[in-house]
């Protein structure tokens, strides 16, 4: 695999965690717009697109006056396979926030299972699963109710 490749696709990684902290869900869109997303061990489906994921974000993420959702993401141990223009990761991601009147706190731990291809010259992200494992206070992150997800132990899970 050539190192610029995995700087690359880690990069992408970590330019979407830099987005949804900055509350730019238009960019963010912009960022997934070759994506579709799905969510759990299944695949569930969800938004397809620079629009539809944009408005999702904008749809289901609580923002505060400073028009961030008062968070950061921290996205690590991406394990990356290159396949020509082709591209697999397997990441995890912990999202801290400190809302307004509380104190910074651990809401969401779980992984990211991706697909990315190259296009233009660029990697892009064509597919992002969502897979939770560990919640905290989701309240004054999300205006919806997470349920919980059925866990596939790691070692059984797809390999992307």
């Amino acid at each position: 695999m050539d190192p610029h490749d995995a700087t690359a696709i880690a990069n992408e990684l970590y330019r979407y965690a830099e987005l949804i902290d900055a509350g730019r869900f238009t960019e963010l869109g912009e960022l997934m717009e070759h994506c579709t997303f799905s969510y759990g061990p299944h695949g569930d489906p969800g938004p397809s697109g620079a629009a539809a994921i944009a408005a999702s974000y904008r749809d289901m993420v609580v923002t505060y006056d400073d028009g961030t959702p008062r968070t950061r993401h921290l996205t690590t141990n991406p394990i990356i396979d290159v396949d020509g223009d082709a591209a697999t990761v397997r990441s995890t991601y912990t999202v801290m926030q400190q809302a307004p009147g509380s104190a910074m706190q651990t809401i969401i731990s779980g992984r990211y299972h991706d697909t990315l291809r190259r296009i233009d010259g660029r990697w892009r992200f064509t597919e992002r699963r969502f897979l939770v494992d560990l919640t905290g206070d989701l309240s004054r992150h999300l205006r919806f109710e997470l349920l919980p997800q059925e866990q596939t132990p790691e070692s059984e899970e797809r390999q992307p």
